[in-house]
């Protein structure tokens, strides 16, 4: 078993060090939250005061940040923790950030002799705890074949996307495909509901026709179609719509950076841009349902 810091712990970095302690490594953890720290102790992780003071001696440092911003600073900040890290080390960054600043930080870590990967991961705070987790990695096959000692304990399916960046590329592109595929699929139901179909025999009659896709099969957006989704819990837990925007903001940059015409995700983009600016930002990302429902008055 490995020596492991684990930075970032929050809903989905917490449950994911979870599991690696489950799975028997060593697991050394820091995060800002006193409370997140407290949760991963419990269940037997060593707590470090500092990031610097976690990443010593590890074998494995994996991030879990909210930006782009945060994980250069944690590597190549000023205060940074690059300079801690064993030469022997793997750095994995788990975090969906733009493609830029994950190239940044593995040409930063590589010009010290550290070896870094970008593995964003696809599967939701669900799960992060079931250990289901999906990773898409970019950098050298080497480095994601030695990551498996680590990334097969938090998911089932694992990724080697390209080089270092492709992982986020490629999850970008997902999500945006994502997004787009629950905004198509929440106006068909909302359309099907205001002509007096039953949204259940609905989904059903799409589930078997040329309308099938993800949303429908798993993740209905329609309330008490579907009994265990966000949907049919007042949209609470899964994948937030403030995430959601943030990812699209995301690909899009990476469109304008590559000259890609992507009409529908910026069309997917400013719809949940809206969502969230009327309040829904902590809502799941399903909940984009409600925008088309009809507004009584």
């Amino acid at each position: 078993m490995a020596k492991v810091a684990f930075i970032g712990l929050g809903n989905m970095g917490g449950p994911m060090a979870i599991n690696l302690v489950k799975a028997g490594h060593a697991v050394t953890a820091f995060d800002l939250s006193a409370a997140a720290l407290t949760q991963v102790k419990a269940e037997g992780a060593v707590v470090a005061a500092t990031a610097l003071e976690a990443v010593t001696g590890a074998e494995f440092v994996i991030s879990m940040l909210p930006a782009g911003k945060h994980v250069l600073g944690l590597y190549l900040g000023e205060q940074g923790v690059a300079a801690n890290i064993s030469k022997d080390a793997l750095v994995i960054d788990c975090s969906t950030i733009d493609a830029d600043s994950a190239r940044k930080v593995g040409a930063g870590l590589a010009a010290q002799g550290i070896a870094f990967i970008d593995a964003p991961v696809s599967g939701g705070v669900g799960g992060a705890k079931a250990g289901t987790l999906t990773f898409i990695v970019g950098g050298d096959a080497a480095h994601f074949e030695r990551a498996n000692t680590v990334l097969g304990n938090m998911g089932k399916n694992l990724f080697h996307a390209g080089d270092v960046g492709a992982g986020q590329v490629a999850k970008i592109c997902n999500n945006m495909l994502l997004s787009i595929l629950m905004v198509g699929t929440s106006e068909a139901l909302q359309m099907g509901v205001d002509n007096g179909l039953d949204p259940k025999v609905l989904s059903d009659i799409m589930l078997k026709s040329s309308g099938r896709n993800w949303t429908l099969e798993l993740y209905n957006p329609c309330p008490d179609v579907m009994p265990t989704v966000p949907s049919s819990n007042g949209y609470q837990g899964g994948f937030m719509v403030d995430l959601m925007a943030k990812d699209l903001g995301l690909a899009l940059e990476a469109a304008m950076q590559s000259n890609s015409s992507t009409p529908m995700g910026a069309l997917a983009r400013s719809l949940y841009v809206a969502h969230q600016r009327a309040g829904n930002g902590k809502l799941d990302f399903s909940s984009i349902f409600k925008l088309f429902e009809k507004k009584a008055g």
